[in-house]
């Protein structure tokens, strides 16, 4: 399909899996994933954590880029291309808005931790952490919650380098970020985990993350794995779609998703041989989310020998990571105003850009203790977590599962053997729907 703002496209395939790397590796990777690792069996929880990658999210995640690849438009308009070709109403293209307003809800929480990264950094290079006791740097979060104008001042400046990256255009600005993204994550990594040998307790962190635990794989773990793997590669958030309709003609598309899973599943490990030994090194329990990242991991670094420097590494790379996911998220909506409104790229990035800072700046101020707003953070994760993606990704992979006509999906994936693409389509149709299903209820029971 011809768009009257045609979208451009990348020149390699490395452009295309490097932009999608960028996209994956986020914050749940940087904490969640080693966290639920070492907390849920170990072992058992990273084989069910690698079979629902492998038999739903990047079944997924290669349909949605199929119908980018198809329509070479803004998610909405290729939902809409992909329809007409299968003989259905263009009435699909709002899975492709929904799914761009899905993105912007996650980015609108995911830019206050992606400014919080900056802070830490900020403050570990200048040596606030150095000697700091848990209760220091516990205070120190505290005041920051407590004080949403400062938390904005970062915030906004994150999101307007998020801004100024889209509205610099596909190659000059999404290409561009990609290569700097994945060659500095794996850079930064390599630095980190250098530090975490040399002054961190790795027997520790690898009986942690590593060992056989079947006492704590429960019933629910199953679920949690299943959820981290839909998640981790953005599925259902219409990133596939956009970033699809960017990939160079020609392409293995899914052999290049595939890529993307397996430098996802290495970043998250790495994230994990990283942060644990130096935790226990400085004999602190291990926690999960916000008070992992930001309590305990600045006391650990800001205790260490030339901790702080490498503390401040680690929240850039924190901050890169953030970075790559925040223009993919805001890419759909985007794209979307450049095609369905000719606007220039400029203004709809800034117009795009502005709805996530006032998200954002909501999430802030609910924070605030006594904040009147103290449950939009709940109620916006529950939304898009725990309904909208489960929901968009399951309409991904029933409309190209069921409704497209195989020899069409085997012209855009005609890169790959008979047997991938077989084992895809059946995948597609009858594992990743029921997977998707009994998650998003589990999920729902559950509160996300």
């Amino acid at each position: 399909m011809q768009s009257p703002n045609p979208p451009g496209a990348w020149r390699s395939r490395s452009t295309f899996v490097f932009a999608l790397a960028g996209a994956a590796v986020g914050l749940g990777n940087l904490w969640r994933f080693a966290y639920l690792l070492g907390s849920h069996g170990g072992t058992p929880f990273l084989v069910a954590y690698l079979a629902t990658l492998l038999l739903v999210a990047v079944p997924v995640v290669i349909a949605e880029v199929a119908i980018g690849s198809l329509g070479r438009a803004a998610p909405p308009m290729a939902w809409s291309a992909a329809a007409r070709r299968a003989r259905l109403g263009a009435g699909w293209g709002a899975w492709g808005l929904l799914a761009a307003a899905t993105a912007l809800g996650v980015l609108g929480y995911g830019a206050v931790v992606g400014g919080w990264s900056l802070t830490f950094a900020w403050h570990l290079a200048r040596g606030t952490f150095a000697a700091a006791s848990p209760r220091d740097v516990s205070a120190f979060l505290e005041g920051l919650l407590a004080a949403p104008w400062r938390m904005l001042a970062w915030q906004s400046l994150f999101l307007a380098t998020a801004v100024a990256v889209s509205a610099a255009g596909v190659r000059r600005g999404l290409g561009a970020l990609a290569w700097l993204v994945v060659p500095s994550i794996m850079a930064l990594f390599w630095l980190l985990i250098d530090f975490a040998l040399a002054h961190g307790d790795l027997a520790a962190a690898q009986a942690f993350l590593f060992s056989t635990q079947p006492l704590d794989f429960r019933d629910d773990v199953l679920f949690v794995a299943f959820g981290q793997a839909l998640f981790t590669l953005g599925a259902g958030l219409a990133v596939g779609i956009s970033y699809g309709g960017y990939a160079p003609e020609r392409q293995p598309l899914g052999r290049s998703v595939l890529a993307v899973a397996v430098f996802d599943s290495a970043a998250a490990l790495a994230a994990g041989v990283a942060i644990f030994p130096v935790i226990f090194a400085n004999n602190i329990a291990p926690d999960m989310g916000p008070a992992l990242l930001f309590v305990s991991l600045p006391y650990a670094f800001g205790n260490l020998r030339e901790g702080d420097a490498y503390g401040m590494l680690f929240f850039l790379l924190v901050a890169l990571a953030a970075l790559g996911t925040a223009v993919a998220l805001l890419e759909p909506a985007v794209a979307t105003l450049c095609q369905r409104l000719r606007w220039r790229r400029w203004q709809s990035a800034l117009a795009v850009g502005l709805v996530a800072w006032l998200l954002a700046l909501a999430v802030a101020f609910s924070l605030a203790p006594g904040s009147p707003f103290a449950g939009f953070l709940p109620l916006l994760e529950q939304a898009t977590t725990a309904w909208l993606i489960p929901v968009g990704a399951l309409a991904v992979a029933t409309f190209v599962g069921w409704c497209m006509d195989p020899a069409l999906l085997r012209r855009e994936l005609y890169r790959e053997s008979d047997h991938f693409f077989q084992a895809w389509l059946l995948q597609l149709r009858f594992v990743a729907p029921l997977v998707l299903l009994v998650v998003w209820f589990w999920l729902a029971a559950s509160g996300g």
